[in-house]
């Protein structure tokens, strides 16, 4: 019996405004920190204190923020993100307001896995079966999952894997939670407009290419997962993130080869629309989190 009550961080009040937390590439082509936009229908976005970053990097193997994943935890506003491009560690930080962030944390979460190169994209869902976070995350472990070795650029060979927390400041040992017979990358999850928990998975073959988005349904955080769903997405995508407005579940998406975002809407999971000429977004805006938000925090973000 699949689980509906799983909390996505990225749903609040459905009249809030919609935050979008993202990252821009600067001069030396590596990611200046957390920025933040906002919209009240979901698809025209405006920066957020004029476009400045708001966490700025320290921690990790490179000292990197990309992919912020940005959620609601009581009072308390978490960021997780991706510190460097090889890697064992995930960063996180907490906030009252979005503006001012606590110390920041570099988890080792695949320090114990031996062979791990990378710790892309993680996100965390509160899963209430059991009243704890799992946070996702995609590896490429070396000798792993030998079946697709070589299917992706510069050797990785990526799987979702996962652990557990109930405070961020203890988590269970890594294990691997998806693998889906192909390297993948940036698992997101998502109530579907009729409930339901959905994951949406990027396919990282490089050779043949693909590189786009797919939905599997979930029993709970950590599966068992059903069929994948044919592609919706356009190939060369990346760095899926949902949000529900009115009656429709709509995913957008990072074209990053041509330098734009899209999005594909849907009522049912299964028939997608595309409704990427709708959108407006920051510019250089790349891969990101939504949270509705109340409208008074926003407001105090100058």
């Amino acid at each position: 019996m699949a689980l509906t009550g799983c909390t996505t961080p990225r749903e609040g009040r459905r009249d809030d405004p919609l935050v979008f937390a993202y990252f821009t590439t600067g001069k030396a082509g590596e990611a200046d920190g957390l920025k933040l936009a906002v919209s009240d229908d979901g698809f025209a976005f405006r920066t957020l204190a004029g476009g400045r970053s708001l966490l700025v990097p320290a921690v990790g193997e490179k000292k990197l923020l990309r992919d912020p994943f940005l959620f609601q935890d009581g009072r308390t506003y978490h960021l997780l993100w991706t510190t460097a491009w090889e890697g064992v560690t995930i960063g996180h930080a907490t906030s009252d307001d979005l503006v001012h962030w606590s110390a920041q944390r570099a988890i080792a979460v695949m320090a114990d896995v031996p062979g791990t190169r990378n710790c892309w994209a993680p996100e965390a869902i509160r899963d209430p079966r059991t009243g704890r976070y799992a946070i996702i995350w995609s590896s490429t472990v070396t000798g792993r999952f030998t079946q697709t070795a070589g299917t992706s650029e510069s050797a990785y060979n990526h799987r979702l894997w996962h652990s557990s927390t109930a405070d961020f400041g203890t988590f269970a040992p890594a294990r691997p939670l998806y693998d889906p017979g192909f390297s993948v990358i940036d698992g997101t999850f998502a109530q579907g407009p009729e409930g339901g928990l959905w994951l949406i998975v990027k396919d990282e073959t490089v050779d043949p290419p693909r590189k786009w988005l797919q939905v599997a349904k979930g029993d709970s955080p950590t599966g068992p997962f059903g069929p994948l769903s044919p592609p919706f997405s356009p190939a060369w995508v990346e760095g899926p993130m949902t949000a529900r407005i009115g009656d429709a579940l709509i995913c957008y998406y990072d074209v990053y080869k041509e330098g734009r975002w899209g999005a594909a809407m849907t009522r049912d999971m299964m028939r997608w629309t595309d409704v990427s000429a709708r959108l407006a977004m920051p510019a250089g805006a790349r891969h990101g989190s939504l949270l509705r938000v109340p409208r008074a925090l926003v407001d105090a973000i100058v």
